[in-house]
């Protein structure tokens, strides 16, 4: 690439969309644009327009352009990594027939059960897909929406995830990739395509489904003439088929078969998720064996409740979200939204064994124990779906990286350090999201492959923190309290 070629990485998430300005050759971060979402929904349901998203990621190129001093003329590529699960449904001229349904909606739990039982049980879907039906997924949302609004499945004429959904407006092309389309519940990590049994199953037809690219790097096409316009740039603006937001975190991170293998990484965000990049194909009902977009795989595990739900109890407590101590023996299980693992979509929070002396700064520090508690509980699961055995001394020392926007909270960091006993780092750069996505668009750009791109670049410096003793007897009491109260307190369906 010429020297100043600039490349595009869209982070469309939950609640905001994020786009990177970088500089192709160097990787170096020259502009962040940003733009908010706007969620509704009461009582499981979690809904936006994806009208906006549109709107947003116009706004936030627009914001990063000014910010970066780029001239429109020197970006050369764009990619789109997005929310994963989410259902979009259009019409024949490609507009919303309704909300997106969001991979934090839950009323779909009982249709989720329904579509585990009626495929003859978790290890068929596993075998299958590498994931088994929870409210989360795609497929389940599509049962649902057939059940409750039949008039709007019948005149569907296509159905996207959200990166898919913007990805078409930008070149004008029905496609997605491997990793986005693995979260669906309708394609098939064991063939590399949609699952024709699994979409009679669902009552789905297969022409309503975007075409999936080779990855998320893969280029297919320019900006179309309308796209351009509308962002200010060139028409001869390379796209890339984009990804789920997992993916391109991996890619960010360097994670992939040009880069790490089956080293673990924890996100701290609305949803907390821990994942690793591995060429062993993940078959675990514990866990989502998702495809990653470079032709490896991603086995994640995922929760509802991490940054928010913590920042709703400090809130709660009238305290800043670093002013927390260690829990002493209250447990707080902060399951807001109900949980996706454990798999419990109508839990609600749970606190337990309180004191006279235990003092408000104790509650949160719980709330932050049982957050991460929950997502370190798959780490195990997820390192033995990678192939290694978590009680080997080597694999128990490899350091967990730590992203999202917990990551850069004092209380977080303390937390997960002392409940994992591992090596920390966090990585410099702060949006491996957003930076896999440009890493994507140069790919596009250039057919290189995105994860050797992402491992080339120098995004920031990393810090690195030694491990700490764990703290097996808060991890003890959180794990009991867990296996005695789930069902009973916390609320299945």
């Amino acid at each position: 690439m010429p020297p100043r070629t600039v490349v595009i990485g869209v982070d469309s998430s939950t609640q905001s969309t994020k786009a990177v300005f970088v500089d192709a050759a160097s990787g170096r971060l020259l502009a962040v644009g940003r733009a908010p979402h706007v969620v509704s929904g009461t009582a499981g349901a979690r809904e936006s327009d994806p009208e906006l998203w549109w709107r947003a990621l116009r706004a936030a190129v627009a914001a990063g352009l000014e910010e970066s001093g780029a001239a429109a003329s020197s970006v050369a590529g764009i990619a789109v990594a997005g929310q994963q699960h989410g259902l979009v449904v259009l019409d024949r001229s490609g507009r919303p027939l309704r909300p997106a349904m969001l991979w934090n909606d839950t009323r779909s739990a009982p249709q989720a059960a329904a579509l585990t039982e009626e495929l003859g049980g978790p290890d068929a879907w596993t075998a299958r897909t590498g994931s088994v039906p929870v409210a989360a997924v795609t497929a389940s949302k599509w049962r649902w929406l057939r059940e409750n609004e039949p008039d709007t499945t019948a005149s569907a004429a296509a159905v996207r995830l959200p990166h898919d959904f913007l990805t078409e407006r930008l070149a004008g092309v029905a496609v997605t990739d491997p990793g986005d389309a693995s979260g669906t519940g309708w394609y098939s990590t064991a063939t590399g395509a949609y699952d024709p049994v699994l979409l009679e199953l669902l009552g789905l037809d297969a022409a309503l489904l975007p075409e999936v690219a080779g990855t998320g790097g893969t280029l297919v096409g320019p900006l179309t003439a309308e796209a351009a316009e509308a962002l200010g740039l060139p028409a001869t603006t390379a796209v890339a088929a984009g990804t789920g937001d997992n993916m391109s975190a991996a890619v960010g991170l360097g994670l992939g078969g040009a880069g790490l293998l089956d080293h673990p990484v924890l996100s701290l965000g609305t949803s907390g998720t821990v994942f690793a990049a591995s060429r062993a194909r993940p078959a675990s009902p514990a866990l989502s064996g998702f495809a990653a977009t470079d032709g490896t795989y991603l086995p994640l595990a995922c929760t509802l409740n991490c940054t928010l739900a913590v920042d709703k109890v400090a809130a709660l407590l009238g305290l800043d979200r670093d002013d927390a101590s260690p829990g002493g023996e209250a447990v707080l299980l902060p399951y807001l939204d109900g949980e996706r693992t454990p798999d419990l979509p109508a839990a609600a929070g749970l606190l337990t064994g309180l004191r006279h002396d235990t003092t408000p700064r104790q509650l949160l520090g719980a709330a932050y124990e049982g957050a991460v508690v929950t997502v370190l509980r798959a780490l195990d699961e997820l390192l033995r779906a990678c192939g290694l055995d978590p009680a080997d001394p080597r694999v128990a020392a490899r350091p967990l990286r730590l992203i999202g926007g917990g990551a850069r909270g004092r209380a977080w960091v303390e937390t997960v350090r002392r409940l994992s006993g591992r090596p920390v780092i966090v990585p410099g750069g702060g949006e491996p999201v957003a930076l896999g996505a440009a890493a994507l668009a140069a790919a596009a750009a250039t057919g290189a492959d995105p994860v050797a791109v992402a491992t080339g670049w120098r995004t920031g410096e990393e810090t690195q923190l030694p491990a700490v003793p764990r703290d097996s007897t808060t991890w003890d009491r959180i794990g009991s309290v867990l296996e005695r109260a789930s069902v009973p307190l916390l609320g299945g369906f």
